[in-house]
């Protein structure tokens, strides 16, 4: 008889989780775009866009960097902290669609005087409890959608910080390169503004050129000399830079590093703006934190609804021995309602307040779309425009060249003042530097044009930082020491 009643409690309990489990299946939905998106950007090349941009470039060395910089970097590795978070949470919410379970056990030990004559008695009891909310409305089954859906939103963090850090290096690298090629440019317009001050004080000692002469080109050797100071600082600030990006300390490592600003390889394959857009993984990011709240909204309408929660409990006991604990069970079997009655409009509050959290995720895409088609365009304007820029400066320099050689000559044969020859030289020698300027310019532009187009790359999980390793990688006044 109480075999037949255990069994008859059982298959009522699943039949009634069987039943009342699968509720209203709440759907993800797509949000529709907030913003019209054109059906083509103003250019287009035709190479294709390699998965790993920076490999376009065949710089061997831009390639160590990035690598080591996507397995140490703390920030990109502090982004997977965030996902490995945003996964634990999305696990644990998928808990709670599942019955919980505690096992309970009590030992009590009696002592008893009776005429001088102590008795011990022992009491042993062991219980289980179940209790199970059936999501009857999906409120539960929409939480847990919500917090799948950030752990994949702080996925595509984890890719736009991939990206934005190997733009970062490339742009870093060539910014060194350019400022080790002002130092070399200094370095020789020094020499050559030496020589005219020689030519000039031998002009002066004929009585050809006045002493302000010998002093206008003795201050050009001096603010070429500042130029070459600038520029070393620059150099070593950019190193500390990039040594930090690749996580490590800042150091001078690349002072005898020759770093050549190469000539670009042809222009990649843009795509129409909705392929895009669908690759670039801050507008995925986007696109889910709006699931996410969606889903969320559900849950608060839902909650304003019956909770029916079910409860389930056996125990048994034994007030001798432990080896008759087993004789005797004890089940219960109990479901409840609840209704929100009264709340003060607490529930129709959070309601609303989702509502507003899904119209400003909404509008935050929407402008994260905007902000990434004004990338793409952008940067095919810097890159035509500096493509153009550049060209001229190279014929405008050419010129300079020509111009400063014939004033030169014409200087030392006495035809023309020293003035001309000065003006001459500084025009060539900013439009020297301009060149270079405008190299790299052209370079940033073409990575920015990569950065604005790119999708996800394969890329390592790391491991975690564990609580173990903190003596040794935390860094406090008791255990950093200086170098004597």
């Amino acid at each position: 008889m109480i075999r037949l009643k255990r069994q008859l409690r059982k298959r009522l309990l699943c039949g009634i989780l069987l039943l009342l489990a699968g509720g209203c299946s709440p759907q993800v939905k797509k949000p529709a775009m907030p913003v019209k998106i054109p059906d083509s950007f103003s250019a287009t090349g035709t190479a294709p866009l390699p998965e790993k941009w920076w490999s376009a470039f065949e710089d061997d060395e831009l390639d160590i960097l990035i690598e080591s910089a996507l397995t140490n970097n703390f920030d990109l590795q502090t982004a997977w902290d965030r996902l490995v978070q945003g996964e634990a949470i999305a696990k644990k919410n998928s808990s709670i669609l599942w019955p919980q379970a505690e096992l309970e056990t009590l030992f009590r030990r009696r002592r008893q005087e009776n005429q001088g004559l102590a008795t011990y008695s022992s009491l042993y009891t062991l219980g289980i409890a179940a209790s199970y909310e059936v999501d009857l409305w999906s409120k539960l089954r929409s939480l847990q959608n919500a917090s799948q859906l950030d752990a994949e939103a702080s996925r595509d963090a984890v890719d736009t910080a991939a990206i934005t850090l190997a733009a970062s290096i490339a742009n870093t690298w060539y910014q060194l390169g350019e400022n080790k090629a002002l130092v070399r440019i200094a370095q020789e317009q020094i020499e050559t503004n030496k020589k005219v001050l020689d030519i000039v004080t031998v002009q002066f000692r004929k009585g050809m050129a006045s002493a302000a002469d010998v002093l206008r080109q003795r201050q050009l050797v001096a603010s070429t000399e500042a130029r070459l100071i600038t520029a070393e600082e620059t150099v070593e600030l950019l190193q500390y830079q990039l040594s930090v990006l690749i996580g490590k300390q800042p150091v001078l490592a690349w002072q005898q590093t020759y770093i050549n600003l190469p000539d670009l390889p042809p222009m990649p394959e843009i795509g129409i703006p909705a392929e895009v857009l669908q690759r670039r993984p801050d507008v995925r990011q986007g696109y889910q934190q709006i699931q996410a709240a969606d889903q969320r909204l559900a849950a608060a309408i839902s909650d304003q609804y019956p909770r029916i929660s079910i409860l389930a409990d056996i125990e048994t006991s034994s007030g001798t021995s432990v080896h008759d604990l087993f004789g005797d069970w004890l089940a219960n079997l109990a479901a409840n309602a609840l209704q929100p009655l009264f709340d003060a409009d607490l529930r129709k509050a959070e309601v609303e307040r989702q509502k507003a959290v899904v119209s400003e995720r909404i509008h935050t895409w929407g402008q994260t779309i905007l902000y990434a088609l004004q990338d793409v365009e952008a940067a095919l304007t810097w890159h035509q425009r500096q493509t153009q820029l550049l060209e001229n400066l190279k014929h405008q320099l050419s010129l300079a060249r020509q111009t400063y050689q014939r004033n030169r000559e014409s200087y030392i044969k006495g035809k023309v003042d020293y003035i001309r020859v000065l003006e001459s030289l500084q025009s060539l020698q900013e439009l020297e530097r301009n060149v270079v300027q405008a190299q790299s310019n052209l370079i940033q532009s073409r990575i920015d044009l990569y950065r604005s187009i790119a999708g996800p790359f394969d890329l390592s999980r790391p491991t975690l930082s564990h609580t173990s390793n903190l003596n040794e990688a935390t860094a406090t006044p008791e255990n950093v020491t200086q170098d004597e």
